[in-house]
C-alpha cells in the first residue's frame, strides 16, 4: 500500500476495504471525472483520498459461459473496445461518454457510485437486468441494479462498502443505445434509452435514463418488444414509465417528447 499527501493507494481489494472500514468518510476516487469537477470548481475540498486505480481485482473483465463480469475500475475506453461483441449496447453507451480523454479515465464503478439519473451506462445496465457486486470487510453482497439505484445520486451502498463490479447475463439478439443532448458528442443526456430483444428466445429488456429520479428498467416495454407488439404500444409504454422534471438542461415536456422520438426510432432499429 502506498500513502502520500493524504492519499492511500492500496494494491489489493482487501487492503482497500480495510481502509474504507477504518475511515468511511475518506473520499473514494477511481477515474475522478465527476469528483474533479467539484474540486476544480471549489465546491469540494477532500482532505484524504482512497484511490482504487491500482487494485487489480477491480480491473477485471471476465466471461464465464453466459455470464459477464465488469470490474468497477474498468474504464469506458476499455468497454468501448473490448465489449463491442459481448455487450454491444453497453459498448455503444461507452462511446458517448465525454471525450476520448474522459473515457480513458472514467469507470463504470464511478458511474454506478455517482448514480446520476443521466449516467450513460445506467439505463443499459437496467436493460440488461444487471447485478452490482459490493463488498466490505463484513463480506460481499449482490444487489440488483433496480435496488442499488435508489434516487438522484443515491445508492444502496453502505458507508463501509465499495463497488466491486457488475454482473451481466450475456444475451443474443439486437441491442441499441441512444441519447438526446444539445449536441452530438461530449454531452450530458437529456434523455436516454437502451433496449435489447432476442426474438428467438423471447428475451428482452428496456432501460431509460435522465427522465426519472434514477435510471430504471421498463418491463412493460420489454414485453411489447418480445411479443412483436406495435411501435405505438412500445412508445406509450416507454413514455409512461418516465417522470421527468424541469431543470437547467431541459423542461419535462421536452424530455417526454424526445424520449418518444427515441423509442419510435429504437423500435425500428430492433426489428
Amino acid at each position: 500500500m502506498i500513502s502520500t499527501d493524504g492519499a492511500v493507494l492500496p494494491r489489493t481489494l482487501a487492503a482497500a476495504l480495510a481502509v474504507r472500514a477504518d475511515d468511511p468518510v475518506r473520499t473514494v476516487v477511481a477515474g475522478g471525472t465527476d469528483l474533479m469537477v467539484g474540486v476544480n470548481a471549489g465546491r469540494l475540498r477532500p482532505s484524504s483520498w482512497l484511490s482504487l486505480r491500482r487494485v487489480p481485482e477491480l480491473q477485471r473483465i471476465e466471461r464465464h459461459g453466459s455470464s459477464l463480469f465488469v470490474g468497477a475500475c474498468v474504464t469506458f475506453a476499455r468497454i468501448e473496445r473490448e465489449l463491442v461483441d459481448t455487450a454491444p449496447a453497453l459498448a455503444a453507451a461507452a462511446r458517448t461518454v465525454g471525450s476520448v480523454q474522459i473515457r480513458n479515465a472514467a469507470t463504470i464503478g464511478g458511474n454506478l457510485s455517482t448514480a446520476s439519473p443521466a449516467g450513460d451506462s445506467l439505463p443499459v445496465l437496467a436493460c440488461y437486468h444487471a447485478e452490482v457486486e459490493v463488498a466490505s470487510v463484513r463480506g460481499t453482497r449482490i444487489v440488483p441494479i433496480g435496488e442499488f439505484l435508489v434516487g438522484p445520486k443515491r445508492t444502496d451502498l453502505g458507508a463501509d462498502e465499495l463497488v466491486v463490479g457488475v454482473h451481466l447475463r450475456r444475451t443474443t439478439g439486437e441491442q441499441a443505445f441512444a441519447k438526446v443532448g444539445p449536441r452530438a458528442a461530449m454531452v450530458i443526456a437529456r434523455c436516454s434509452l437502451a433496449a435489447r430483444v432476442d426474438r428467438t428466445t423471447g428475451d428482452a429488456g428496456v432501460g431509460i435514463g435522465a427522465v426519472a429520479p434514477c435510471a430504471l428498467a421498463v418491463p412493460a416495454a420489454a414485453e411489447i418488444l418480445a411479443s412483436g407488439g406495435s411501435v405505438d404500444d412500445f412508445v406509450a409504454a416507454v413514455v409512461s414509465a418516465a417522470a421527468p422534471i424541469d431543470d437547467l438542461r431541459a423542461p419535462a415536456a421536452y424530455r417526454h417528447h424526445a424520449l418518444a422520438v427515441l423509442a419510435r426510432r429504437m423500435h425500428g432499429w430492433l426489428q
